[in-house]
């Protein structure tokens, strides 16, 4: 398993000016408190001869727009190439790497020890993860709700019923949180992801402290789903990737802890750490030890951690990987280090 030293990274290598810009996203404009730039020290892309074939993507619905606009840009270098790109959750993409039904597998998160096995057991080494980018999930409540800040407490309370992150309140309406008025007495309606998803999985290892989340959670198929539900529910709150914000909805600010600062998604938040929401997303590649990829997915990684394909990540409402993170996955692609 990958490990970084995620906060020492982002601070020393992610060049990052915080000010108020608007960006379309799906189309709609929000104020979005960052301009985001490809580190320095990340290479151009170099193109290259005799690469064709078809890249076969089954994994993370959280990147599922990533991975299409990734195809795209490496299409313009190699018009032959096809892609195939399927999303049903980052648990999909270990049995199909080791069933060979793919050829890169984008998660949202790190596999699991489990998963790691399985694959080892079949192939007599491990899988190659490779981080590409970093989202910072997000609370996402309607546009009309007043609520501006919660505690990881107050969330943990509102989504899980064991609570263990150290609340004693099994929160269910927002008056509960404050709300006056007609709020007060209003449930909360809670929106998720299904089992399969590794946001899910992230949410419940950081938001919930490993607790279980309530019976009550909407499971959704997608991110998009999660958003649309909570657009068109007055009292709804749910939570995925920021790249999915919408105009019908808005982004709740989070605190660590009751006495800490209320801290609202931007890069700078993410680098000290304040943010609590934050994480690597991952493309996973079946990759013998000390032997070089075929040049379809070689390329096709290179692309993604060059200029043009972190460039693409910021297109996506995501945060470019740390230049020094960057070239040292560019060595693993390439088979210079192990």
């Amino acid at each position: 398993m990958i490990k970084f030293n995620f906060i020492k990274n982002l601070k020393e290598s992610t060049k990052l000016v915080c000010l108020t810009f608007f960006v379309l996203v799906l189309g709609i404009s929000f104020s979005y408190a960052q301009i985001v730039q490809v580190p320095d020290g990340v290479p151009d892309y170099q193109k290259t001869s005799g690469v064709s074939g078809k890249v076969i993507s089954v994994g993370s619905d959280t990147m599922n727009n990533l991975m299409a606009l990734w195809c795209e840009g490496f299409k313009k270098q190699y018009p032959n190439i096809e892609c195939e790109i399927e999303g049903k959750g980052s648990s999909t993409a270990p049995p199909a790497l080791i069933e060979g039904t793919s050829t890169i597998g984008p998660m949202s998160r790190n596999m699991k020890h489990k998963e790691i096995d399985e694959f080892e057991r079949a192939k007599g080494y491990k899988p190659t993860a490779i981080p590409t980018s970093i989202d910072t999930l997000a609370v996402f409540v309607n546009k009309d709700n007043p609520i501006e800040c919660l505690t990881i407490e107050q969330v943990d309370e509102i989504f899980s019923k064991n609570r263990k992150c150290g609340g004693s309140e099994d929160i269910t309406t927002w008056g509960q949180l404050g709300l006056k008025g007609g709020w007060a007495n209003k449930p909360i309606s809670i929106y998720g992801r299904n089992s399969a998803s590794g946001t899910y999985g992230f949410f419940k290892k950081k938001a919930l402290c490993k607790g279980d989340y309530k019976d009550t959670v909407k499971e959704q198929p997608g991110s998009a789903s999660v958003v649309q539900g909570i657009e068109n529910d007055l009292g709804g709150i749910g939570y995925s990737g920021i790249g999915y914000i919408t105009a019908g909805v808005k982004v709740v600010s989070l605190a660590k802890e009751k006495d800490a600062k209320c801290a609202p998604v931007n890069s700078e938040n993410v680098a000290t750490g304040d943010y609590p929401l934050a994480r690597f997303l991952y493309l996973y590649v079946n990759k013998k030890p000390n032997k070089a990829l075929d040049l379809l997915r070689e390329q096709f990684l290179l692309y993604v951690l060059s200029k043009p394909g972190q460039e693409v990540v910021i297109k996506d409402g995501y945060l470019p990987i740390p230049a020094d993170v960057d070239v040292k996955q560019m060595s693993i692609v390439k088979n210079e280090t192990q």
